[in-house]
């Protein structure tokens, strides 16, 4: 099952990505028809901008009706809109948005088709894609690809650790007369770990969580693309223990860090980074209260 399953998550995936693209083409072509509906908009294919697009595409020119089709909170923004959708939108404009929007729907198509099939094939895993969810930054889409990817069955892995360098989540190790060299991650599995970056993008986000705290804490000496890849990292160590055990998330807590390392320590940590800064303190222990 889990070769058919990777087959739709990974096609889902490529035409997720032909749909994103189609969105940025379209975007960059109305602005060369002087049509900046993106500046006002936060989604270009959303009901409001789709109604003016598709009435621009009918022929409609006039930017008052255009932005009067605006829906919800977009209403109060119909000023904006009236500037943004006076352009110069000819014929051939016409054609060729009429021909992006109907690869973007297409697209839609294809993706609610692919989706309801792996639903399908996963209902008798539901439970474990239930448990996943659960960790942070973890959506039912990125729980689909994590399933399909490496399955259920962790025996397969001895340990977490395992399955971090199967999947090319572990830093490399490549030294040279005792001197680290790089610290790459290997190949791994790309499909995988682009679904634990986009998990780490979104975990990272996330307040008053392990994994945010993760992220806050390596981000400053580690840049943000390895800070995530280690939240990643973090996620599918998780979700090893999570599909073995078959229980939910359990959360370190945003204090994890500070706790393993002790007041007294954490607090000389934070001294060292501000002296680092120019800065000298004093530190004073609160009086506690009554």
């Amino acid at each position: 099952m889990c070769r058919q399953l990777r087959d739709l998550t990974r096609y889902r995936t490529e035409t997720t990505r032909d749909r994103v693209r189609d969105v940025n083409r379209l975007a960059m072509f109305l602005e060369d028809a002087g049509i900046k509906l993106g500046s006002v908009v936060s989604d270009i294919t959303g009901r409001s901008a789709r109604a003016m697009l598709d009435a621009l595409v009918a022929g409609e020119r006039d930017p008052q009706v255009l932005a009067d089709l605006a829906l919800g909170s977009l209403q109060g923004k119909v000023p904006l809109l009236t500037r943004a959708l006076t352009g110069s939108f000819s014929e051939h404009h016409a054609f060729m948005v009429a021909s992006m929007l109907r690869a973007i729907d297409e697209a839609d198509a294809r993706i609610t088709r692919l989706s309801d099939e792996i639903n399908r094939q996963l209902l008798p895993l539901r439970a474990q894609v239930e448990l996943l969810i659960t960790i942070p930054g973890i959506s039912l889409t990125l729980a689909q690809i994590l399933i399909a990817e490496v399955g259920v069955d962790m025996g397969r892995f001895a340990t977490a650790g395992h399955l971090a360098s199967w999947a090319g989540m572990c830093p490399g190790n490549k030294e040279s007369a005792g001197k680290r060299l790089s610290g790459r991650t290997r190949h791994g599995d790309t499909w995988l770990k682009t679904a634990l970056f986009m998990a780490g993008t979104t975990a990272a986000r996330s307040k008053g969580t392990y994994l945010g705290a993760q992220y806050r804490r390596l981000v400053p000496h580690r840049g943000a693309k390895r800070a995530t890849v280690a939240v990643g990292h973090s996620i599918l160590v998780a979700a090893w223990h999570i599909l073995r055990d078959l229980v939910p998330y359990q959360d370190l807590g945003p204090d994890h860090f500070t706790n393993r390392l002790g007041k007294e320590r954490h607090t000389r940590r934070l001294i060292a980074q501000l002296a680092a800064l120019g800065l000298d303190v004093t530190v004073t222990p609160r009086e506690e209260a009554g």
